[in-house]
């Protein structure tokens, strides 16, 4: 048996904490659990939000964030498990964008952290201390990297991109009042 250094221990718990973040908050959206909406409260809120149909955008969103998340915490399949994970945190990052960048005023500063970090990791590897490395990395290959980031990037931008176009749409006829209300008294 190989020596571990620090650099498979910090991976291994980079891996647990982001990793179980993110199949927490998959949890919540699939099954309510933590204090979550579950498929239909989730769903209303995705539709409310713009991600249409709603139940079915909470799905997917809670599959990638709890299935990345638990494959990434076990660093199994790291490519496809950061990718996934990453590609769901974009989707939530835009929906906070127009609130700025950090957390405390509902900006998307937490969506990004774990998007980045899931994306890290996905592109580093999950280190020795992983069930990749204990399979011989036979879902952990180089290629992997660029084939599930492409296919989470294509996804995402087809997903986001059509939420945007709706949002849009949306606007388009309603008018900002011309004066605030204040300068007409």
């Amino acid at each position: 048996m190989s020596r571990y250094d620090r650099r498979d221990l910090g991976l291994l718990l980079l891996r647990l904490g982001t990793g179980g973040v993110l199949a927490a908050h998959g949890t919540q959206k699939l099954f309510g659990w933590f204090g979550g909406g579950g498929l239909e409260g989730t769903g209303q809120f995705m539709e409310a939000v713009g991600y249409v149909p709603g139940k079915v955008s909470a799905t997917a969103a809670g599959l990638a964030e709890t299935g990345g998340g638990t494959l990434l915490a076990l660093g199994l399949a790291t490519p496809a498990a950061g990718a996934a994970a990453a590609g769901a945190m974009a989707g939530a990052a835009a929906v906070h964008t127009p609130n700025g960048f950090f957390n405390q005023g509902g900006g998307y500063e937490y969506a990004a952290t774990l998007g980045l970090t899931a994306a890290g990791l996905a592109v580093t590897g999950p280190g020795r201390l992983s069930l990749d490395h204990l399979l011989g990395h036979a879902v952990n290959r180089s290629w992997m990297i660029p084939a599930a980031f492409a296919a989470t990037a294509a996804g995402t931008v087809l997903v986001v991109g059509a939420r945007t176009k709706r949002l849009r749409k949306a606007k388009e006829g309603e008018q900002d009042p011309l004066f605030d209300e204040e300068y007409l008294e």
